[in-house]
């Protein structure tokens, strides 16, 4: 995404082979004047070759309604932010004493106007409304219209979903969110008009619908409040249903790798799931986990790259090869130990890090900035991080998502400065916290 430090990137080896900046999930992504992207709970539109991404600014920490913010870029990686699209009006369902979340638009010919559905509700999520606002631009300004309870029932996550005839559908969780409904919209696209089909008892939020070859699917997670689970699919031949039941689009364990739905974007025969690594402490810390999702075997797979990039006219994408470093095969100091489970890469994973253990691993480099994962499992269900320094030189510290306890392998990258040919990267030294159990490392 226009990351950190992309200038230097052409210099890496990505670049060099594709040519082009690459999606790096986990990562933190700056627009182009530098600035943490906040567009959390995405909603993705393109207009002419012109990609618009609308989410939630969450640059204050907290759920509560700061703007609808916008981007715009023409390759899917670099993003400039535009004007804010939707900003608080006092004494409205949109104050900034109010949660607006998941903004989504479609493009109503008709009216020659764009319409944004949202999730609206109170601070406590009582409320449990849907909201609409219209603009004649992608990134507006757009005009609050109204927010109510669509027939009467709640409404909490929702997106939308416009099939190739104009019609339009509002997908989203009801009834306490023990229901999920998808609404035809009215003709405006400014109301509901039926319901086309209902899962009862599904317990599901944070949907997107992708139609492929006349079929249509159905991603979303359940309801786990800012905690992962792992995201579902269902397909049916028409919105009305029937609906398959629920298939994994990732293994279990990894619970959608510490992400959350936010939308489902078509490209060429396959899709790119977005989705938000909420960090329900620190909101606007959150990063976007970005992944192929690939039909090649008929049910849709997330495919778990940590660099990729995307060929817009092919409608494909490459991941990129790495040097994988096991981190066993590193220097053990102080109260590190090597732990043993089947999960492990190899069979063997070096715990008790921080706290005054640490490991450093010799990997080779290419003289630039280089992206490196850290595979890593929690030995408990909370969030911990690691000190990483290359060669001596002063360290950064990397967040290691909860990984669920036990020995469930996640990763998260990081840009690192490595010097061409041998660097010395320690993990986890002079910190008094305990850091995650390290697999392996990647060098890209």
């Amino acid at each position: 995404m226009s990351f950190s430090f992309l200038l230097v990137l052409a210099a890496c080896a990505v670049s060099a082979v594709y040519g082009q900046s690459p999606i790096v999930s986990g990562a933190h992504w700056t627009d182009t004047s530098g600035n943490a992207i906040q567009a959390h709970g995405a909603g993705i539109m393109k207009v002419g070759n012109t990609f618009y991404w609308l989410g939630e600014d969450k640059s204050h920490n907290s759920a509560l309604f700061k703007a609808v913010s916008c981007y715009s870029s023409t390759d899917l990686t670099t993003w400039t932010r535009r004007n804010d699209a939707l900003t608080p009006i006092n004494n409205t369902m949109i104050s900034t004493s109010n949660v607006v979340e998941r903004p989504k638009v479609i493009f109503n010919s008709k009216n020659s106007e764009y319409v944004m559905w949202f999730h609206s509700d109170s601070s406590n999520y009582g409320a449990a409304m849907a909201g609409v606002a219209t603009a004649k631009s992608p990134c507006g300004p757009y005009t609050y219209k109204a927010s109510w309870k669509p027939l009467g029932a709640d409404s909490r996550d929702e997106g939308l979903f416009q099939d190739d005839d104009g019609s339009a559908y509002f997908l989203y969780a009801s009834d306490g969110n023990q229901n999920f409904k998808i609404a035809r919209l009215d003709d405006n696209y400014y109301n509901i008009s039926a319901i086309a089909s209902q899962l009862n008892g599904s317990t599901l939020e944070a949907p997107g619908i992708v139609k492929r070859n006349g079929m249509y699917w159905l991603f979303a997670s359940h309801t786990s409040g800012w905690d992962p689970n792992p995201n579902k699919a269902f397909q049916a031949t028409s919105l009305s249903g029937p609906w398959s039941s629920q298939a994994d689009i990732a293994p279990q364990g990894v619970r959608t790798y510490y992400s959350q739905n936010a939308y489902d974007l078509p490209l060429g025969s396959n899709a790119i799931y977005m989705g938000d690594r909420w960090e329900s402490n620190l909101l606007g810390s959150s990063t976007y986990i970005w992944y192929p999702l690939d039909f090649s075997s008929g049910s849709p797979q997330l495919v778990h790259a940590d660099v990729w990039t995307v060929n817009l006219s092919a409608g494909t994408w490459s991941a990129a090869s790495g040097t994988s470093y096991e981190a066993e095969r590193g220097t053990l100091s102080g109260s590190s130990q090597l732990l043993s489970d089947s999960s492990f890469s190899g069979g063997t994973a070096v715990g008790w890090l921080g706290n005054g253990g640490s490991v450093s691993i010799t990997v080779q480099g290419k003289g630039a900035d280089q992206w490196v994962a850290l595979y890593f499992a929690n030995g408990d269900s909370s969030w911990r991080n690691t000190t990483v320094s290359v060669n001596g030189g002063a360290a950064v510290v990397v967040d290691q998502p909860a990984t669920g306890g036990g020995h469930v392998i996640i990763s998260v990258p990081v840009k690192l400065h490595l010097n061409s040919g041998s660097n010395t990267i320690t993990f986890s030294a002079n910190q008094t916290n305990y850091a995650a159990d390290l697999d392996k490392i990647i060098v890209y």
